[in-house]
Order: C-alpha cells, then structure tokens, then sequence
C-alpha cells in the first residue's frame, strides 16, 4: 500500500505541476482510481497530502479541486519565508542551541548526507519520501529553537502557498541530474547552517537561511517551468495541427 500511495502522489503532482490538469479542476476520485488502476484509498489519501502541499483546496460540497497559483507567486512566498526563517536562524543562534534540538538538527544533517550518497550510487535519483520530512524536520526545529511563536505563525501562513513551505515537494525525478545538483547544494546548506548556530554567529546564520530560500525559490521556478514544457509543445503541435485541418492542409 505504501508504494501505491507514493506512486498515486507523485503522479498527481506531476499531473498538477505541469498543467495537465487544469487549475480549478476536480480531482474525482473514481476517474483518478481509473485513469491510475489504483483503488481509490491510495487515491484519497494522495489528495490529502496534496492538499497539505497546498496544490489542492477541498469542496464545501466534498472532494478537491487543484488551486490556482503562478510561479511568480511561489517564488513571492518563498522569498518571504526565507526572510522569517533568517530571523529565526539569527534569534536560535543568540539563545543558544539546547542539547535536543542540536540531536535533532545533527540527525537531519547526517541523514542527508546519506541520502545524498545512497543517490548517487543510484543514478542520481534521490529519495524523496525520505528527504521531504527530514528537510521540513531541520527548518521546524530551527523555528522552534528561536522560541518566537509569532514568527511560526508567520512561516505557517506563508507556508500556505503551493510548493511555498519546507515541506513541500518539487522532485518527482523527472530531472534527477539537475534535482540531485540542487539537493546536494541544500544539504551544504544545512551543514553550514548548523555550524554557524553552534558558533553562536546569528548574523551569518540569518545570512546562510536567507541565500538558502533564495536558492530554493529559483530551483523550483526552473523545475516546474522546466515540467510545463513537454506539456506546452504538445499543445503548440495539437494547434498546429489543427490549423492545418481546417486549411486543408
């Protein structure tokens, strides 16, 4: 069942991402069973962590529908987020990191590493299931290290935008080159960023969390443009086609 469910959400992202199913659209559940040939559990539990991704909205009537958003307004929120979690990098570094919270960041940290490497003996395919937790677990307990629950409040709306929070999604392994090439610069980041906590620098801190969203905001700019390709040269070559027909052509 857990395959089922990892291959069902992948494959509805992708299918949202590169707008091939249309923004404002319902997600029924009996014609994705079909269209999948998965039963309709793995379905309905893919819509909810898509809705958790912020990708869908839920039905007053029942049921979901894919949200309207642009890339400009992921990056907009993206950009924002990375000026919150550069205040909470800077406040958790002049408190001073506790024992827990620097196992835990320590743990994200070392399991990146390793995934990074179980990657690249593997054709440069990362393991999302496994690195989508662990980098939202890293940002939340930096969050929650600044002991500011204003600013969490703040990042939690923020979040709200599709693909805009820690724990949202962009690889679907479409692109692993270029996926693993922006996961590996993130991990750098992670370790830098641990460093500069346990030094006590909050300014560099903040510094390395802010460059860290702004990566993160043109990686997936170029990731989901990059997706809507295929998809919009297949529509240039339908209208072609279609201008032929009705030339006679």
């Amino acid at each position: 069942m857990s395959s089922q469910i990892d291959y069902t959400t992948d494959e509805l992202r992708r299918k949202i991402l590169t707008g091939e199913v249309a923004p404002g659209e319902r997600m029924v559940e009996l014609e994705l069973s079909a269209q999948l040939s998965v039963s309709r559990t793995p379905i309905r539990i893919a819509l909810g962590e898509l809705e958790k991704e912020g990708l869908l909205e839920r039905l007053p009537t029942r049921g979901f529908r894919v949200r309207r958003f642009t890339v400009d307004e992921v990056a907009n929120a993206v950009d924002v987020r990375g000026v919150l979690e550069g205040m909470a990098a800077r406040q958790a570094a002049e408190r001073g990191i506790g024992p827990d919270t620097l196992a835990e960041l320590q743990a994200c940290v070392d399991e990146g590493r390793l995934l990074l490497q179980k990657a690249q003996a593997a054709g440069h395919v990362i393991d999302a299931a496994r690195w989508v937790p662990m980098n939202a677990r890293f940002h939340g307990a930096l969050v929650q290290a600044a002991g500011n629950s204003t600013l969490g409040s703040a990042l939690a709306h923020v979040s709200k935008t599709p693909m805009a929070g820690a724990g949202a999604l962009s690889l679907n392994g479409v692109l692993p080159l270029l996926e693993y090439q922006f996961i590996q610069r993130a991990q750098s980041d992670h370790e830098d960023v641990l460093a500069a906590l346990l030094a006590g620098e909050g300014a560099r801190a903040e510094s390395l969390m802010r460059e860290h969203a702004h990566r993160s905001r043109n990686n997936k700019r170029e990731l989901m443009l990059r997706m809507q390709q295929p998809l919009a040269s297949k529509k240039a070559l339908k209208t072609a086609s279609e201008r032929q027909k009705s030339a006679g052509i």
